[in-house]
């Protein structure tokens, strides 16, 4: 349905019937799937006169699934006004056949979202308008901003009514503020402003607009549809469903234009280094994306045949990964090592938000619930289990013990990731400091703590080796604490570290529109 947007000049913003507060979805693995970093948020951009740019930004939202499952969001222009439909859940769940055939126009940008600042609430989805001088301005973000505090006490000192509690809606209110019909001049003095990682798509009635933060921290690229129009994303993945061509990534401080005159290209910020988020490499990305030119599935396989020269395992049986992302490094482990690889744990793919609460008894279950052990490949072997992160040290021993009752003799733990000893400030829900197992215990600790027979983790130097490129072209801070944007002494930046300047009932807005400030 449509709902009237309360305080911004009576537009019309398409919102999703579904309202529901944030405790009515239920992940099914939410309760033990603690041991990854969690999603940052995917963005997706579109200029194409004549094509179904919404029906193509969903399926460009749909590659990036994997970026963020709590909201989704579409944003239209028709060469004039904006629509936009957002609503909780996965892309699937907001997005239907009449949705898609009503947001019609010549741009679009689209968002999936996993909350790094402001609850998981309606209000909090994005893309997120606000009106300027000449017109509404849309805008969808990848990131977390430092400075965020700072910014938003400035414009509320001007008289700006914030209606959400996330960082990316300063970074809205600064477009507005700007935009007096220039958008390159606009996001020079938005860039000079904002500090922290981010990837920008921005819609005006006219233009897209992409930007990455002078360091590059979060990934976004640029691509080619149909032979004359464009197309940006987080990751090069989300090219392929919709036909597009990749043609580069966005370059740190660098800022496109696309419109019907064509596409623009020009450095706002000059770069200061690229810094780009290590576990994007790691972890975060799909494995049939590209960074920095480098395939990432060959990377990760590269890694697991590195982790089997630093802590091999002679007297293995059988290599198994924790799927799906351990998959491509448990194949270089089991290469190296010249050990069979072997399935020993089938994830289920159809476990997703749900409105259905899982009883006691089956949070309990615990990760039997996602995953199923093979024990025709487990009984009496001794194991390699490759995984590629342990955080909080919660799901991984339950794997262990999992395998250990399939009959396993022994399972010996392999990581891809360096001991994560620090907290991310750069757009990753990870943990606090104090929650990260190897801020606190040695790995001998960590080996005691998951049950396994032996655990290694890949050293810094091992994965960069692996992924074929210096140390100094990467984010490393949660592996080394060298944060490469400097984070003010006085900020702690969390999720929630907006939510007291506004008053949210603990279910969210019923019916979808911001609550009062």
């Amino acid at each position: 349905m449509q709902v009237r947007h309360p305080r911004n000049s009576g537009r019309l913003i398409a919102l999703d019937d579904l309202s529901l507060p944030p405790q009515h979805f239920a992940s099914a693995d939410a309760e033990w799937e603690q041991d990854n970093p969690k999603e940052e948020c995917g963005v997706f951009g579109i200029f194409a006169p004549g094509e179904e740019v919404a029906r193509t930004t969903f399926f460009g939202l749909f590659a990036l699934q994997h970026r963020g499952q709590e909201s989704a969001g579409i944003a239209v222009s028709d060469g004039r006004n904006l629509q936009i439909h957002k609503g909780m859940g996965l892309v699937t769940q907001v997005f239907h056949e009449d949705t898609i055939r009503d947001l019609k126009g010549i741009s679009a940008i689209g968002h999936t979202r996993y909350s790094t600042t402001g609850s998981s609430i309606l209000c909090n989805a994005q893309p997120l308008s606000c009106l300027s001088r000449v017109g509404d301005i849309s805008v969808a973000h990848n990131g977390n901003l430092v400075n965020t505090a700072s910014l938003r006490a400035e414009l509320q000192a001007e008289g700006v009514k914030f209606e959400t509690t996330n960082d990316s809606e300063v970074i809205a209110q600064l477009l507005a503020k700007y935009h007096h019909g220039c958008i390159e001049e606009t996001m020079k003095q938005v860039m000079q402003r904002i500090q922290g990682a981010y990837s920008l798509v921005v819609l005006t009635g006219d233009q897209l607009v992409g930007a990455r933060d002078p360091y590059g921290i979060r990934p976004l690229c640029l691509g080619r549809i149909n032979g004359e129009h464009y197309v940006m994303a987080s990751e090069t993945c989300a090219f392929v469903p919709v036909g597009a061509e990749y043609l580069r990534e966005v370059e740190p401080g660098e800022v496109i234009v696309v419109d019907r005159d064509g596409l623009r290209e020009f450095q706002v910020i000059p770069t200061i280094r690229h810094a780009t988020c290590l576990l994007e490499f790691i972890y975060f990305a799909r494995p049939d994306s590209m960074l920095y030119n480098h395939s990432l599935h060959q990377a990760r396989r590269r890694m697991g045949q590195q982790l089997a020269k630093e802590f091999p395992c002679p007297d293995a049986h059988v290599v198994i990964p924790v799927p799906d992302t351990g998959v491509p490094a448990a194949i270089g482990f089991a290469e190296a090592s010249r050990t069979p690889f072997g399935e020993g744990i089938i994830k289920s793919r159809y476990i997703q938000r749900t409105f259905i609460q899982p009883s006691q008894r089956m949070r309990e279950l615990g990760a039997r619930m996602k995953y199923t052990p093979l024990k025709e490949t487990l009984a009496g072997k001794k194991v390699v289990m490759v995984d590629d992160t342990i955080v909080r040290g919660t799901t991984t021993g339950k794997l262990v013990k999992m395998l250990y009752d399939a009959g396993a003799e022994e399972v010996h733990v392999r990581i891809t990731a360096p001991p994560v000893k620090h907290p991310c400030y750069y757009g990753i829900d990870m943990a606090n400091q104090d929650e990260l197992i190897a801020a606190k215990k040695s790995v001998e600790d960590i080996r005691r703590h998951i049950g396994a027979a032996s655990l290694g983790y890949l050293s810094l130097d091992g994965v960069v080796k692996a992924i074929g490129m210096g140390k100094e072209n990467f984010c490393r801070a949660c592996f080394d604490g060298k944060y490469p944007i400097p984070i003010p002494q006085d900020v702690r930046v969390t999720k929630l570290m907006l939510e007291k300047d506004r008053h949210i009932e603990e279910d969210g807005p019923d019916d979808g529109s911001p609550d009062s400030d």
